[in-house]
């Protein structure tokens, strides 16, 4: 991508073209200068409801210096950039047993990968099922079949992300991004995640990139076993020499854990092996559900239903007293879905499918915690999930049903605790008008009416009585950190073991997930030459 020209406005009445016609103009080039342009990156700024517009950025490829023509411009909004390539180095050290990635989210799925892409042969366990049998799991516990503690929303292939809309969005900068998005493409997810600001797949389209990738590692010569939990790290002097896999003991020396942030008796087995972790922040909350409606009219105004402008996203935030409440996994016409992955338990995420077409939009809203919560202990956090769980499942009546309120009965508006009215709850388990002061401690039931209060002002309608708020959302993040050297990105406790991803604490979200995936395959592969 050579030159890329930025900050490109053009109307919502403006054709496309307009776009490639003004990043022709700026650069002062003729027509025939220009080899090929298309769109690097597309926005749309909404803050202005009398002047919604799309910002875009626009690559060139030229004839000529490109550098030279850049430099001509004297323009920091253009700029040259060579073609973003990923940087792999391969030690030549002997691998005595083939690596094993531990856990097929999107952190386990790409180290496996770019392993698998590099003639590693990498050995993949996962607990839950593969795709085609998880999806069959959770189908069936959503219409109201029995629960399964191995595949459900949380764990099997594709980690929990597979059922909260495929959300590519991050805020970091890594030029590993690219490399991600390209490959989800290259496996059949739309061509737009490369090009729009605020990508998704969708859940319905994420399955079938995610069965495409796990063939292709297969293909090169990975071995992948579904339904296979590791239980135990062996550590012999300071350094792995081996797992255990459903009682059975498998030799190796590298071991790269990306369990997800819901493998609570991994945590435990962990402790017990004398791994060092460490309590850290996160936060909890409830899925708040309004009208899409309502949201598209909020955002955009008299402009809502204008057949260019996307389904409305919104990201609020507020900060008081040392917390934070916010809202994050935004699911625009997306659905309130039961994600527990223990039995007699209630958790809560948000999904859509690719076309956003539901009837409703729904976010977490959720407030920090941390230590003054539950202590120092590096399972506090976890314990203080696993009570709100249960004392979920309890409001909400047993069999999966989850306590849910009305917005106007949290924020003092209403006696009901729920009425049901313009706004249908989505939770397909069903609900249970109950109060949330029963669930979560003062503070953070204060910082939720804060929140509902705050954000409303931002957004006209976010905080509509007849909101549903369905509970709670605990999963936000890992509660734990497993501690890591920051070089080697190896356990300080045991050369050899790899603590990757979202659930060892060191991301938040698909892309960044993936990001630390590739960063510790990349680590390995710098240390160990291919198997032969």
């Amino acid at each position: 991508m050579p030159v890329i020209v930025s900050n490109i406005r053009i109307g919502l009445n403006e054709p496309d073209e307009t776009a490639f016609a003004i990043a022709r103009k700026r650069l002062k080039v003729s027509g025939d200068q220009i080899a090929s342009c298309y769109f690097y990156k597309r926005s749309l700024d909404a803050r202005r409801r009398n002047n919604i517009c799309f910002v875009i950025s626009v690559v060139l490829n030229l004839h000529g210096n490109e550098q030279q023509i850049v430099s001509r411009c004297g323009d920091p909004q253009i700029v040259y950039k060579p073609i973003d390539t990923l940087d792999v180095t391969i030690g030549c050290s002997p691998l005595l047993h083939p690596i094993v990635v531990v856990g097929m989210g999107p952190a386990g799925l790409f180290c496996a990968y770019l392993l698998a892409k590099h003639g590693y042969r990498p050995v993949l366990f996962e607990r839950g099922g593969c795709m085609e049998e998880r999806a069959n799991a959770v189908d069936s516990f959503f219409k109201g079949g029995a629960f399964d503690s191995r595949s459900n929303v949380q764990f099997g292939e594709g980690g929990a992300g597979t059922f909260s809309d495929g959300k590519l969005t991050t805020r970091i900068s890594d030029g590993r991004c690219r490399f991600i998005l390209e490959e989800f493409v290259r496996h059949g997810a739309p061509k737009e995640i490369l090009v729009t600001a605020k990508p998704h797949i969708g859940t319905d389209q994420l399955r079938g990139v995610l069965i495409s990738m796990r063939k292709e590692i297969e293909r090169l010569g990975g071995k992948i076993y579904f339904n296979k939990q590791v239980e135990q790290i062996h550590v012999k002097n300071g350094a792995v020499c081996g797992i255990t896999v459903d009682g059975e003991t498998i030799d190796t020396e590298q071991v790269v854990l990306a369990i997800g942030h819901s493998a609570r008796d991994t945590f435990r087995s962990l402790r017990q092996s004398g791994i060092p972790m460490e309590a850290k922040e996160f936060s909890v909350g409830v899925r708040i559900e309004q009208l899409q409606t309502t949201i598209d009219r909020g955002l955009y105004g008299e402009l809502a239903g204008h057949p260019r402008l996307p389904k409305g996203e919104y990201q609020l935030s507020h900060r008081q007293d040392g917390r934070c409440v916010y809202t994050f996994c935004m699911c625009p016409g997306g659905y309130v879905v039961p994600s527990c992955s223990e039995e007699n338990t209630v958790v809560t995420n948000g999904m859509s499918e690719h076309a956003r077409d539901g009837k409703n939009a729904n976010a977490a809203l959720v407030v920090s915690v941390g230590t003054a919560d539950f202590g120092n202990d590096p399972f506090g956090g976890m314990m203080f999930q696993e009570e709100l769980e249960r004392n979920a499942f309890s409001l909400g009546g047993g069999a999966y049903r989850a306590p849910a309120m009305n917005v106007g009965a949290l924020m003092g508006k209403q006696s009901e605790h729920l009425r049901i009215t313009s706004v249908t709850p989505t939770y397909a388990r069903g609900v249970t008008g109950a109060s949330f002061a029963s669930l979560f401690p003062a503070p953070i039931l204060s910082m939720l009416q804060t929140g509902l209060y705050r954000f409303d002002r931002k957004l006209p309608g976010f905080s509509s009585p007849e909101g549903i708020l369905t509970g709670p959302e605990t999963r936000t993040s890992s509660p734990i950190r497993i501690v890591r050297d920051l070089k080697t990105y190896q356990s300080i406790g045991a050369a050899g073991l790899y603590p990757c991803g979202e659930g060892a604490g060191y991301a938040g979200g698909i892309m960044s997930a993936a990001c630390d995936g590739i960063r510790v395959a990349q680590a390995i592969m710098a240390q160990f030459a291919p198997m032969e």
